[in-house]
This record gives structure tokens, sequence and C-alpha cells, in this order.
């Protein structure tokens, strides 16, 4: 008789590979082995956590359909399966196996735009905090705001990509049969929380490398030249007026 660590873990081995027989130790009323039950079981599991892919990624589904989304995700739940039992954490590496997918190939976004849906989903079920009222600034001396430092919200993500992903997830929200005009180039994303609704936009130049220096601990300025370093198009004040709108950060540190 199999320790019940070890007899768990064949269980779990042999549910998410169809290669492997029903483990030894697992029988029906009769006591003979049930590999018909066995194989329900096994199917019931798959199609479980490929659902939960579907839920988490609903534009994904949209853009390739439900029969391309289900070979797909059953294939990443036998490559990756869950780690923890919480349900809502499956899935954060389903953008990187979208990006290796060899039958996606001929859509090259398929892997960001999964990105954008995971981070919707981390900012939907982050801690709360208020956005930072931007009057604050107000009250900082102008020769010490180049100093400030901001803290960012926890329900703040950024997604940078080579592909218009904002433009392709918001074209992917309605019905509309209606081709849809595409920007060329890439879009850089910043999802926020700042009330209760989930809001995703596309970021202006510069803008994600400036957010990112300033949730890394950056001071204004600091983040600002980093910003501009990486495109001359950058311009703060639109940038710093984008995500205080957007809540992306929710408390201020003086000059240190």
């Amino acid at each position: 008789m199999l320790a019940l660590a070890d007899l768990q873990g064949q269980f779990s081995a042999a549910l998410l590979d169809a290669d492997e027989g029903v483990p030894g130790d697992i029988v029906g009323p009769d006591g003979q082995a049930a590999p018909k039950r066995f194989g329900v079981y096994r199917n019931n599991v798959v199609v479980g956590l490929v659902e939960a892919l579907m839920a988490s990624y609903p534009t994904i589904l949209k853009l390739v359909g439900e029969e391309f989304f289900r070979a797909a995700g059953a294939l990443h739940v036998r490559q990756s399966p869950p780690t923890s039992p919480v349900l809502l954490h499956y899935g954060a590496d389903f953008p990187a196996f979208l990006d290796g997918f060899e039958p996606a190939r001929a859509v090259p976004y398929l892997g960001d735009v999964a990105r954008l849906e995971r981070a919707w989903n981390e900012a939907y079920h982050a801690a709360d905090a208020s956005p930072l009222d931007p009057a604050a600034l107000g009250g900082i001396a102008p020769d010490a705001l180049a100093n400030v430092r901001f803290t960012p919200h926890p329900a703040m993500r950024i997604v940078r990509s080579a592909f218009p992903i904002v433009s392709i997830y918001r074209a992917n929200q309605c019905d509309s049969a209606d081709d849809v005009s595409l920007p060329d180039g890439g879009e850089d994303a910043l999802v926020t929380r700042g009330d209760l609704d989930v809001e995703i936009r596309a970021l202006p130049a510069g803008g994600a490398v400036f957010i990112a220096a300033l949730a890394q601990g950056a001071s204004l300025a600091e983040a600002a030249q980093q910003a501009t370093a990486s495109t001359e198009a950058f311009d703060l004040g639109v940038n710093l007026g984008g995500v205080l709108e957007a809540g992306a950060f929710c408390g201020l540190a003086g000059p240190e």
C-alpha cells in the first residue's frame, strides 16, 4: 500500500497525462481497476481548468474561437498544471505559452493581449486604496517638486507591446462585426482601478518608462529623465496629468 502522499502524487500526475494508466491503488466499488471512471474524472478536471482559462481570457477566446482555445488550453493545462488551490491564480503563464504556441504563429500579438487581460484580472482583485488627489501636488513647493516620489496604487499594472494591444482589446469588447482599423506600431498599456472599475488606456510616448520608474522609487525628475532618454517625444505634462487622472498612484513622499 502506497503512502498517502505518494498515492496523491500518482493520482494528480495521471489526471493530466492521458498516456498514464489508472494508479494501481485506485479502484472502483468492486475493488477492480476503473479506467472508465477515472477517464471521466480526468476529462472533467481538464475541462474545468480550460474553462477557468476561458473565463480569465475572454478576449483571447473571441480572437481565436472556442475550438482553437480549448485545444490550446488543454495542452497548456497538461504542460502547466495548477500549483495553487486558488483557481484565481491559475493561468498566469498562459501568455508565455501563447508566445511559443506554434499554431498561433499567425497571430503573434496573442501573448501580449493575454498579458493585458491578466493585468486586468490582477487589477480587479488587487487591494483597495484611494487614488492620489492631484491637488496634493499643489501643496509642494515648486523647487521641491522635482524630488517628489510616488507610491504606486496596488492595482496599477503596465503592459508593453510591439503590437497595438489596447486597440485590439477594445475592438473585441463589443459584438460588432464591422472592420476595425488598427494603428501601426505598438501600444503600451496602463491598467488601473482608481474607483470600482478597471480601466485600460494606451500610454503616450515614454509613458511606460516614466510610470515604471516612478513605481520603482525614482523621483519625478529622475523618472522624467529616464523617459526622455527613451524617446524625444516624451511630454512630462501630458504623462503626469494622465497618470494622476488614471489613479495610478496612491501617495506621495516628499524630498529626501
